[in-house]
């Protein structure tokens, strides 16, 4: 018999204690296999390469044992199991995110979980920058230190950083980015990062961050009737788009910030990129109305995005063939770009080129009511990356975001 047992500093569950007692084979971290109620002849295997030691183990015919760290069935091993056809009893501790929330006195019904490990730091940093209220589940390599460089000093954040909880060496610390990057860690569990200011959230119905928009394509006048995208052609856009939690969306000169902030509605990180000061004014005011996040970079794309976070999609309300390729290079996903009939087949060809699966389409919305003129017809360009090319980049030189604009009413300046 299999069974998966979680530890979490508090006295052990008497079903798991007697799968304890009775088991021939004990698996899990050194740190977790102290003090246990094992049989003399228990064999132990110190390692969290769980699906190893149960190599050439026949769990029908002897009792195993794993011992996991909180619950094993949150970012936990019994989804690997289940997936190799096991079917495992388990016995769950506290989860982690529970405990490193009650350490920093927070409720957590409303928090984003996600978690950095398996190649998912850029995911959860990009969660970090768009959510106020975030626990990061770590692992070497993608921890506080990691979190805090992508972070500062553009994202103003607080961390909660969480080592061995229940353990006997357990340090709970609470450092700002800058400090985070030069500390040292001792193999940290889980670090919250947070907007002190939203730090508290709001009671809902349902667990997680609030849902995502009840509706979006909003009319031109949530926008202050600016320049930006029709409501028709901006529905169009978001559908090729494809916005959700982890992902790093730019807006290159949208002319009102419409598509960016429709973005970051929908949970992803935002930066918004134009090199018309009027614009970025113009965006300011509209993330602050909508009360969303979106950094704010005044600038030329075509000389910024080198100092730019890695964009999963690129919305180009303008900038042409030279723009898209300068975007295209960075290998997002996916890339949509309103243009002119005279750029239309450069485009195609650039992201042709580039390893795109591209196409085009006219959209024109005709009004019912014959008083009302049908707009002009838009282009609408748009690539989606082909698996087979090369992954994008996933570190940068620098990133001098000019502005971010944070949450309802905060707009921070940096030089």
């Amino acid at each position: 018999m299999l069974t998966v047992v979680g530890r979490d500093g508090s006295p052990l569950l008497e079903g798991a204690k007697a799968a304890l007692e009775s088991a021939t084979l004990v698996v899990g971290a050194a740190g977790h296999l102290d003090g246990l109620p094992l049989a003399p002849d228990a064999r132990t295997v110190a390692t969290t390469d769980f699906l190893e030691a149960l190599e050439g183990v026949d769990v029908s015919k002897e009792d195993v044992v794993l011992v996991v760290d909180g619950d094993p069935g949150y970012f936990g091993v019994v989804r690997e199991l289940l997936e190799e056809g096991h079917a495992p009893e388990a016995f769950p501790g506290t989860p982690l995110v529970a405990r490193a929330f009650a350490q920093a006195g927070l409720p957590w019904d409303d928090a984003l979980v996600v978690s950095a490990k398996d190649g998912h730091l850029r995911q959860a940093v990009n969660a970090c920058r768009a959510h106020p209220k975030v626990a990061v589940l770590t692992e070497p390599g993608a921890g506080p230190s990691e979190l805090a460089r992508a972070l500062f000093p553009v994202t103003p954040r607080s961390f909660v950083v969480c080592e061995d909880l229940g353990g006997p060496k357990e340090r709970v610390v609470y450092v700002r980015p800058a400090e985070a990057t030069t500390r040292p860690w001792n193999d940290p569990e889980v670090v919250l990062v947070l907007d002190n200011r939203h730090a508290l959230g709001e009671a809902g119905w349902v667990g997680g961050p609030a849902p995502g928009p009840a509706g979006w394509a909003l009319p031109a006048d949530a926008f202050g009737g600016g320049p930006g995208p029709r409501p028709e052609v901006r529905a169009f856009v978001l559908a090729k788009l494809g916005p959700k939690v982890g992902d790093m969306v730019w807006d290159v000169e949208s002319g009102d910030g419409s598509v960016g902030i429709e973005c970051a509605r929908f949970g992803a990180a935002v930066v918004a990129v134009d090199r018309d000061h009027a614009a970025c004014a113009r965006v300011r005011e509209n993330v602050r109305l909508h009360g969303v996040k979106v950094a704010m970079a005044s600038g030329d794309v075509r000389s910024s995005a080198e100092h730019l976070p890695v964009p999963d999609a690129v919305f180009l309300g303008r900038g042409g063939p030279e723009a898209v390729q300068v975007c295209a290079a960075l290998r997002p996903a996916r890339i949509v770009v309103l243009a002119t009939p005279a750029e239309v087949r450069a485009i195609l060809d650039e992201l042709g080129g580039q390893g795109f699966a591209a196409d085009a389409v006219r959209l024109q919305a005709a009004p019912l009511d014959p008083r009302a003129e049908a707009g002009e017809p838009v282009i609408v360009v748009w690539g989606e990356r082909d698996a087979r090319t090369p992954e994008r980049p996933t570190s940068r030189t620098s990133r001098p975001i000019e502005t971010i604009s944070a949450l309802p009413g905060v707009v921070e300046e940096r030089s």
